[in-house]
């Protein structure tokens, strides 16, 4: 009998459940809150509590799993550590392509000739001892190295020797954009890299505090983690390749979400602290994004499902709107901590800031906020930044924490780099004053609510009258926002509403009427025409009031909370490799290969040894990945062209497989 542990790690809660793999039981689960200074405290905490629950014994769990929303909330949210750019062989304006420089955030690029031309010829020489000079003072200022080169899918040797040189140089992180991608477009690619070097440190942090816990208590069984299109890695191979994990946990949630209903057609809204993820599941699977997964704004070259991700969750900050007579609410994209979080750990300063504010006739501007110091590298911070956090040794109000106006500035710079955090007003400090929660301090979120209701509008009413009439004003809110996600998604995925914008026919105004069952001169109605699954802790509040809406079935099922913890440990492991042959003239091909290109005579030949290459690569990735009893399958896709009545070949794309069911304690002796 094997026993799986799946650990999921969010924004808010680490969760945990103990499987049963023979009998497809559940057998024990828990939550804990992630805490963020040292992740292995609320992984434990999950984890401990999961094992006491199922009765089972550490040294009984075969396979370990872990899923995170990190990756995609840092996106999200616009945090990350500083990175480096070394873009080699393009142009400055290939910097304003495919969001990569919105991505880089102000974050130093280094341009150096070198690169290669179509047919994976050297267009230019690459300049080391330059590279090497640049990279030797950028080291200390930066966490890691995103390396890109122009055609590097056709010939990666420039991105490879620098690799090798900062490597070498500076002993820092380093990612090679040729290595997550075999597509052209090289400012898409450059940006992927960038996410990756951006990602690298948080996903360290997260396996090394899984494996550490797992290790103190003498669980000693292998630890896989799943990627975005739901498929198992190891740990290993995630460390190197952390954007795999952008959309992790919302794919561990489509996985968890079949095995829960067993249902084929359904559109799965999982909501968090951070994000709300929707996915289409069409005849028990969900779609892979054929242009890659698209998180916080950005177009990655990562292979995921088709998920739309929305800055939306309990922890959403909640923002007044004073424009107008009326005002109105606006929630995320970033996540705040709970007041009513921050409270039951920190209570004294928190309770004792709120009655102040309570006590003065005169609102300020940062009253309700608080700040709080996280750990992280401060290299590239400016004296205003550094000033700001020297001053953060602990959690405090905002206020207290800046001197001046300019220093706000400075503060947002550093809580997008991960280095602080801002707790105030959150959907889930209005549950507690509703009473839909009572995990944190209630009182502590009233009084919160209480300071933003008596804020002004346009026509100088207070905002809401009293805390309780505000907290129903963000529920519903949250009520309409979710509401719109889910439309947004299934225009998306309805073939009738192909090349139109998802977002304008979501909120357009006879979708509103369709919905509200508009009967006047005209008749309009509108409902979803297929379930909708509730995943999270949180959707058993929220969700009854969308199904309202939509006027669809909405199904809860037992275990929502914890479904990305049981879609970890529910998955397989996969490999996909791709190669392209191309063309340079007539009756030459050449096959780009990940160690350069190989030049043939025959057309066959050329994807023949493409072909064999890849699976030998796929089987290689697979194995490291933790897979056993593997499946090789392979497709070719060649594109020609029609030239004086003959098919001229213009070029091949090979794509080979390797999937396989994951490694488990028990199978150590095959390796």
């Amino acid at each position: 009998m094997a026993y799986f542990l799946g650990v999921d790690t969010g924004g808010t809660y680490t969760d945990a459940v103990i499987m049963d793999d023979a009998a497809n039981l559940v057998l024990g689960k828990a939550k804990s809150l992630t805490t963020r200074a040292d992740l292995a405290l609320g992984i434990g905490g999950a984890v401990d509590a999961a094992l006491a629950a199922a009765g089972i014994a550490a040294a009984d769990i075969a396979l370990v799993s872990l899923s995170t929303t990190l990756a995609t909330n840092a996106l999200v949210e616009g945090q990350g550590g500083r990175v480096a750019l070394v873009f080699i062989g393009f142009d400055e304006d290939d910097l304003t392509r495919g969001g990569l420089a919105e991505a880089l955030k102000g974050d130093p690029v280094l341009r150096l000739a070198g690169g290669h031309g179509h047919a994976g010829n050297e267009a230019a020489p690459l300049d080391l001892a330059a590279l090497e000079a640049a990279v030797a003072e950028l080291g200390p200022q930066v966490m890691g190295f995103a390396v890109a080169a122009r055609f590097a899918t056709r010939n990666p040797a420039h991105e490879i020797a620098a690799r090798e040189a900062i490597r070498r140089v500076t002993g820092r992180p380093v990612t090679c954009s040729h290595e997550l991608s075999a597509q052209l477009n090289g400012p898409k690619r450059a940006l992927t890299a960038v996410l990756n070097a951006r990602l690298i440190g948080m996903i360290d942090r997260l396996v090394a505090a899984c494996e550490r816990h797992l290790a103190q208590v003498g669980i000693d069984a292998p630890l896989m983690v799943v990627r975005g299109d739901g498929a198992l890695i190891s740990a290993a191979m995630v460390r190197e390749r952390p954007i795999e994990t952008i959309l992790s946990g919302p794919a561990a949630s489509i996985v968890g979400a079949r095995w829960l209903t067993g249902a084929k057609d359904a559109l799965v809204s999982d909501i968090g602290g951070t994000t709300t993820d929707v996915c289409l599941l069409k005849d028990g699977l969900p779609e892979i994004d054929p242009q890659g997964a698209r998180v916080g704004g950005f177009r990655t070259m990562v292979e995921a499902v088709a998920m739309r991700t929305t800055g939306l969750g309990g922890d959403s900050e909640v923002h007044l709107l004073t424009e107008g007579l009326e005002g109105g609410l606006r929630l995320g994209p970033r996540r705040l901590i709970p007041v009513s979080l921050l409270a039951a750990e920190h209570g004294a300063m928190v309770h004792a800031a709120l009655d102040r504010w309570l006590s003065s006739e005169k609102a300020g501007d940062m009253d309700g906020r608080f700040v709080l110091p996280m750990a992280g590298s401060a290299g590239g911070l400016g004296p205003r930044e550094q000033a700001v956090l020297a001053r953060l040794d602990r959690p405090m109000p905002m206020a207290d924490a800046l001197t001046s106006r300019l220093e706000a500035v400075a503060l947002d710079r550093l809580v997008a780099r991960g280095l602080v955090m801002i707790s105030g007003v959150t959907p889930s400090d209005a549950s507690h004053v509703l009473g839909q929660l009572d995990s944190w301090d209630a009182a502590a979120a009233e009084k919160a609510l209480m300071l933003m209701a008596r804020r002004r509008t346009g026509a100088g009413e207070r905002f809401a009258q009293g805390p309780g009439a505000l907290a129903q004003a963000i529920v519903d809110q949250l009520t309409a926002q979710t509401v719109d996600c889910l439309l947004e998604a299934a225009f998306a995925e309805d073939s009738a509403f192909a090349g139109e914008d998802p977002v304008a026919l979501a909120l357009h105004r006879l979708t509103a009427a369709g919905l509200s069952r508009h009967s006047g001169i005209v008749a309009l109605s509108a409902r979803l025409a297929v379930p909708v699954i509730g995943l999270g802790a949180s959707a058993p509040s929220y969700y009854g009031a969308v199904g309202d809406r939509l006027g669809c079935e909405m199904i809860l099922p037992e275990h929502a909370g914890v479904a990305n913890a049981i879609g970890a440990v529910a998955g397989q492991v996969s490999q996909r490799v791709s190669g392209m042959v191309s063309s340079p003239g007539e009756g030459r091909f050449t096959a780009h290969m990940s160690t350069g290109p190989q030049h043939f005579a025959d057309q066959d030949a050329a994807m023949d040894a493409m072909e064999a290459a890849l699976r030998e690569e796929a089987v290689a990735r697979a194995r490291l990945a933790g897979a056993v009893d593997l499946r090789v399958t392979a497709s070719r896709e060649v594109r020609g062209a029609e030239i004086e009545g003959r098919t001229m070949f213009v070029e091949g794309m090979v794509t080979v497989t390797a999937s396989g069911r994951p490694r488990v304690a028990h199978d150590r002796a095959a390796e």
